[in-house]
């Protein structure tokens, strides 16, 4: 029996294939189905999920997608990485600068918005080239993620003890 990652990188590298046979870039596959560049990738390594109101728009990109890896691709992914990709230099640089500019980025948001956090699942991501300044090639990454407040845990707004304070309520009755 074949483990779900063996069965994932098998779908993973037939999708590469489509893609590889279009000869299209993730750019170019996003302005056509209106998705950001990354989510197209996301949606090729079988991180994130097609839904079916885009997958006409998908299958029009890529002709050579069949049915069976469109049906595949609407199913809920499974979400992972393979721990060994730090190894890989932009994935290792990627990780650097988070850690770096970090806490800075984290302050600010605190300062901005108040106690919380940015969603990575009400989330977009993009990469563009640009020039600088200097006329040399830019890297811009956009991270656009809605923010999500910590709350106050309060007993009052708990709702499983408010369900079931409601059952303590509840007395039997005895004929």
């Amino acid at each position: 029996m074949e483990s779900n990652s063996s069965v994932k990188a098998k779908m993973v590298a037939e999708l590469h294939a489509v893609k590889r046979k279009s000869g299209k870039t993730y750019g170019q596959i996003a302005e056509e189905t209106g998705l950001t560049n990354v989510y197209v990738a996301q949606l090729l390594r079988r991180q994130a999920q097609l839904k079916p109101s885009t997958a006409p728009l998908l299958r029009a990109s890529l002709p050579a997608l069949t049915d069976d890896l469109l049906l595949e691709m609407m199913q809920p992914p499974l979400r992972s990485y393979d721990p060994n990709l730090i190894q890989d230099p932009t994935i290792y640089r990627l990780n650097e600068a988070v850690m770096h500019f970090g806490e800075s980025i984290k302050e600010i948001i605190n300062e901005e918005f108040g106690d919380g956090i940015m969603s990575a699942i009400d989330f977009y991501c993009s990469v563009d080239k640009l020039k600088g300044v200097d006329g040399k090639d830019r890297v811009v990454l956009t991270f656009d993620g809605k923010y999500l407040p910590h709350t106050e845990q309060t007993t009052e707004h708990m709702v499983s003890r408010i369900k079931k304070q409601e059952h303590q309520d509840e007395k039997p009755k005895l004929s």
